[in-house]
């Protein structure tokens, strides 16, 4: 999973920020990205694309990937914003957000001098970037911003099923399943849904 990025540094790249997202199709809470760099070479056992392992896997590797990366950093955008500006900026700006936020442990700011993407761009003018379809499939990288960030905004929805119990959201994680679409019809929306994403619906 490692030829996307020797081939960056094969360019003469340094200092790749792998990127990826979670959340951009739920119903309710932030969209959130990660991005991250990896020491060049490195590999972690069992690393993958985040849907295609268990919550407890997820996890177990979260805290191997935070411990092993060089910088880290994570952007979120509110429903209120994704409303406003439409899922695939917010996305974009979320990614942004996390690229501008890359820290090492000694928490000092780390600018890369590439981004690799999982089908996305950037709006990041002096940062050369590449987009990958599937990059969380086949990048070592993109899947460690893809545990990342998808453990980091599980964590959110355990936190807003405490807001608003009444919504699933610690099983659901704000995607639209029966049960969920059930509460929004019997008890309405919260102001942590997406209207945008809601109008079929409660109108149906």
């Amino acid at each position: 999973m490692l030829e996307i990025e020797n081939g960056i540094y094969d360019k003469g790249f340094s200092t790749i920020a792998c990127i990826d997202e979670v959340g951009r199709g739920c119903l309710f809470g932030d969209v959130v990205s990660c991005a991250i760099i990896m020491p060049k070479g490195l590999i972690i056992d069992g690393v993958k694309d985040s849907k295609k392992l268990t919550s407890k896997k997820r996890e177990f590797l979260y805290d191997i990937i935070l411990e092993r990366c060089v910088a880290y950093g994570i952007g979120r955008v509110n429903s209120m914003e994704v409303d406003r500006i439409n899922i695939k900026e917010a996305t974009r700006l979320s990614m942004k957000l996390a690229v501008e936020n890359l820290k090492d442990k000694n928490n000092n700011r780390i600018i890369p001098d590439h981004l690799l993407i999982d089908a996305e761009k950037v709006y990041i003018d002096n940062i050369s970037q590449t987009s990958i379809i599937k990059g969380d499939e086949i990048s070592h990288g993109i899947a460690c911003a893809s545990i990342i960030a998808k453990v980091y905004r599980d964590n959110l929805c355990l936190e807003w099923d405490k807001q608003y119990p009444n919504y699933s959201l610690k099983k659901n994680k704000g995607y639209g399943t029966k049960a969920h679409i059930q509460a929004l019809k019997t008890l309405g929306k919260t102001p942590l849904h997406r209207n945008t994403f809601l109008k079929k619906i409660l109108e149906g």
